[in-house]
């Protein structure tokens, strides 16, 4: 076991009812807030007027920037950034999922550099500096309202990149559960095979490391199998929205990846597709990650899976190996596929194999991925062929 650092000093306000101290948290960074939103879900639930009028209330400046796409664009952070430097906000503000707050991230950051935002993705440009980014999340899934990255997609260019750095952390995010009871069906299952992903590309790991973290892991899957389909019947169950907002969150702040830090295999993959066919990103990882896994499963691997199948699923472990590996994936499918209803197959969602070879070269980087098992190009390219 290697040594490492823990850091993620972001305050949560966590539950319902705590927009009520939105204001004065804002208050500690400026006077002027640019609010940053999508296509206007809020407004429809009610959201957007409490925000602001918290806002208000607080007697701060606002600005507003709407429309924040998901798999959200290099664009849009690029009229973000523009209108922090013309209007010299203090602090942004992102009220959303995942997208809006990626959006944010790279708008603040931008905020205080002259470079053009996509260089911090394209050219590994150093954020040595960003303004204070507060969020009020509206979805369960990526767990950036608690981490350091974010991803932006350029369709110029057929390039979806993430980055991240220390000044990207939010500073204050508040987790209310029932501002999730609107989201729909669909979104709420892709946010949870989102959430599952972050898990398992941590998870599936050959190299020793806390026993513990395996442990957490297992039971912030298990959270997820348990709670998402008491989420899909009854989407304002409290106690079910509360479980997977929490899980996202603690799924990818850092804390599940202790020193092994494997590189990262169905992420970059599902980047790709998202690039090409702006497929919304927790239903392309659905796609991926069961063929992924059959993929990488040999004599070297089947531990991982029969601890996976086993502490996860239940399964008996007095079956044979591989036996216990099939069925853990299988077990796997079904939720995905059936139990959330998503799509099996690429082809269900009209992606083809034309791309398949450029998506894979730059999905590897030109080289390889070294994730839970290395993978060449060829290797990415037979697993797209898997999805069809």
């Amino acid at each position: 076991m290697k040594a490492f650092v823990y850091d993620i000093p972001v305050k949560v306000y966590f539950g319902e009812n705590q927009l009520g101290n939105l204001g004065q948290e804002l208050k500690r960074f400026g006077t002027r807030i640019l609010l940053t939103y999508g296509g206007g879900s809020i407004k429809k639930s009610g959201l957007y007027e409490k925000v602001v009028r918290e806002i208000r209330s607080a007697g701060l400046k606002l600005y507003e920037l709407s429309g924040v796409e998901p798999n959200p664009r290099i664009e849009t952070v690029r009229e973000g950034a523009g209108m922090c430097k013309e209007k010299q906000i203090d602090a942004v503000l992102a009220v959303g999922g995942g997208s809006t707050i990626d959006a944010a991230k790279f708008i603040a950051a931008g905020a205080c550099a002259d470079c053009d935002p996509w260089d911090f993705l394209a050219e590994g440009t150093p954020v040595k500096k960003a303004l204070p980014v507060i969020t009020v999340l509206t979805l369960a899934a990526t767990g950036s309202e608690m981490d350091p990255y974010g991803v932006i997609t350029n369709l110029q260019t057929n390039e979806k990149l993430g980055g991240g750095a220390p000044a990207l952390v939010p500073k204050v995010s508040f987790l209310d559960p029932t501002v999730t009871y609107t989201v729909s069906k669909y979104q709420t299952a892709c946010g949870s095979a989102d959430i599952l992903s972050h898990l398992m590309e941590e998870y599936f790991d050959m190299n020793q490391d806390l026993y513990m973290l395996d442990g957490v892991m297992e039971v912030l899957m298990k959270t997820v199998i348990r709670y998402t389909p008491v989420a899909l019947e009854k989407p304002d169950d409290y106690e079910a929205r509360a479980n997977l907002m929490w899980a996202s969150s603690w799924a990818i702040n850092g804390f599940v990846v202790g020193a092994s830090k494997p590189e990262w295999s169905c992420h970059p993959m599902e980047h790709e597709l998202s690039a090409f066919y702006d497929i919304t990103h927790g239903l392309g990882l659905a796609i991926l990650t069961p063929r992924w896994l059959r993929y990488c499963l040999d004599e070297t691997t089947v531990s991982k899976y029969v601890q996976f199948g086993v502490n996860v699923f239940g399964i008996d472990r007095s079956l044979p190996s591989m036996e216990i590996a099939n069925k853990a994936i299988g077990e796997l499918e079904h939720f995905l596929f059936d139990v959330m209803g998503l799509a099996r197959t690429l082809g269900e969602v009209n992606i083809e194999e034309e791309h398949f070879k450029a998506m894979a070269q730059k999905a590897c980087c030109g080289k390889e991925i070294r994730g839970f098992k290395t993978l060449t190009p060829a290797d990415v390219e037979k697993i797209y062929q898997m999805c069809r």
